[in-house]
Order: C-alpha cells, then sequence, then structure tokens
C-alpha cells in the first residue's frame, strides 16, 4: 500500500474501499487513482459517496462531460465509481446506472527491428541497456521490469517470475537465450560495483535498496531514441509492444553491443 494512502486522514469507508482493493490485489497505482476518483465524486456531491443516488450520478456524469473531461479520464471514474458501488457498498444497481464513454483508440507505435536494434545499442550503460531490453525480449510491461528481482531469474527452466504483474497476477515469461548472457554480464558488472545482491533488485535504483522508478526507465527510452536517430514518440510500452509483434511474424535474433558500464 502506498505510504500517501497510508498516512492520510481515514474515514471507515474509505478505508473499507482500500481493504477491498487490497484483497483484489489492486496496485498501488490503481489503489491510488480510485481513491482520486471517488473522492472527486465525493466533492461533486458535497456528502458521503455511499450517499448517492442514481440521479446525482447522472448529473456527475454530465457535469464531467461539460467540462471537458476526456473520455479515457471518464471511463478510468466509471471504473472506480462501478468498484466502489459494487464491491465496497454492494450497491450494484447504481453501478449499472454508469455508463462507459466510446473514444476511438489510435494506432500503436510499433519499431522497426532495426529500430530496436539501435534503440538498445543507444543505452549509455549495461544496466540501462539490460532493462530495456528485458522488456523487448520477454515482453515485460514498465512496472514489470522495475519490480524484477535476482531470484525472478529461472536460468534452469529459462523463464523469468513476474510477480504482482497486470491484475495483480504472477505468471512466468520466456527468457531468451541471449538475454540470459545479457543479464549475467550486469549480474558480474553490478556485482563488481556492489549494487547487486543475490536477494536484491534486478535493476536497483541511485538508493539499491529500492528498484529503478518507472519514470526512470521511460527517461532511458526517450534518450535513447534520441540518440538513435528514432522519429517517432517511443517509451517503454513501445518496447512489449514490438516483442508481441515480432512473435506473430517470426521477428529476427537482436544483437547489442554489450557496454561496459554499469549507472
Amino acid at each position: 500500500m502506498d505510504e500517501s494512502i497510508r498516512t492520510a486522514a481515514i474515514s471507515p469507508l474509505r478505508q473499507r474501499m482500500i481493504d477491498d482493493l487490497n484483497v483484489r490485489r489492486f496496485s498501488p497505482a490503481t489503489q491510488r487513482n480510485y481513491l482520486r476518483d471517488v473522492g472527486r465524486f465525493a466533492t461533486f456531491l458535497g456528502r458521503s459517496p455511499d450517499k448517492a443516488t442514481a440521479e446525482d450520478l447522472r448529473r456527475f456524469q454530465i457535469e464531467q462531460r461539460e467540462a471537458g473531461v476526456p473520455a479515457p479520464t471518464m471511463n478510468m471514474i466509471v471504473s472506480a465509481l462501478r468498484f466502489f458501488f459494487t464491491q465496497t457498498i454492494d450497491r450494484p444497481d447504481l453501478a449499472r446506472k454508469l455508463i462507459r464513454t466510446p473514444h476511438p483508440r489510435n494506432l500503436p507505435v510499433v519499431l522497426s527491428r532495426n529500430e530496436v536494434t539501435r534503440l538498445l545499442n543507444a543505452t549509455t550503460c549495461l544496466k540501462h541497456q539490460a532493462a530495456l531490453s528485458v522488456a523487448y525480449g520477454a515482453g515485460l510491461r514498465v512496472a514489470e521490469v522495475a519490480a524484477l528481482k535476482v531470484s525472478d531469474i529461472d536460468s534452469q527452466r529459462m523463464l523469468l517470475r513476474v510477480e504482482r504483474g497486470k491484475g495483480g497476477r504472477y505468471r512466468n515469461a520466456i527468457l531468451p537465450v541471449d538475454l540470459l548472457t545479457l543479464l549475467r554480464e550486469w549480474w558480474k558488472v553490478g556485482r563488481q560495483q556492489g549494487v547487486m545482491h543475490p536477494q536484491g533488485w534486478m535493476f536497483p535504483g541511485q538508493n539499491t535498496t529500492k528498484p529503478i522508478s518507472t519514470r526512470h526507465l521511460h527517461r532511458i527510452v526517450v534518450e535513447a531514441a534520441l540518440v538513435a536517430e528514432i522519429n517517432k514518440r517511443v517509451g517503454p510500452h513501445t518496447l512489449p509492444l514490438e516483442n508481441a509483434e515480432l512473435a506473430v511474424i517470426g521477428g529476427d535474433h537482436i544483437c547489442f553491443n554489450i557496454k561496459s558500464c554499469g549507472g
């Protein structure tokens, strides 16, 4: 549970919702978003959200639309309120009054094989290259890469154990041979630097007791794309998408220029 959620003044109703979110293993980020969005509805009401009526929900959604709230944001609010009314106060009749807003979805940015190679080789050090290679080679999301531990590398079965992935579920991802070689190289360098430990993070942050942040990973991708002269809007999410694309069409081998640094 996020520290900001724990230390805030918590009403019994808010605590009940937090408990419901925890039981269902929602991520800290999702918990923050859901609590914020239910709080937004409560501010609109001017009273506790468990006293809401169907007409209140109708007025709230009209007000949000007239205020120009983007459709994706409105749908996130709907998800939070549906959870609250269905799971926390057992009012599914109110949850059914909430309407999701249709909106066009942009096609995802997909890199070519050549662009992926250039991006990975444009990273400034071995740790960064290894982290992005995990996203690409194993198809992990950015939060999953950040949360990876040394003990999650199963070289016997050639698997990566992904704890608390999307939806709070555990899963295994395939570990390609080339990726294992790269991770072992980073392990050696990290051990020499004193930042890697058998029970520690695979990609520690500046404070080695904590993992690298998702924000830092995003910055690494953006900076590498600039160096590689890739004129597309890319982020860590681009790499798992590219991995999925290559899985469909039978992707080629990606070659790495191993960096000797470890920052």
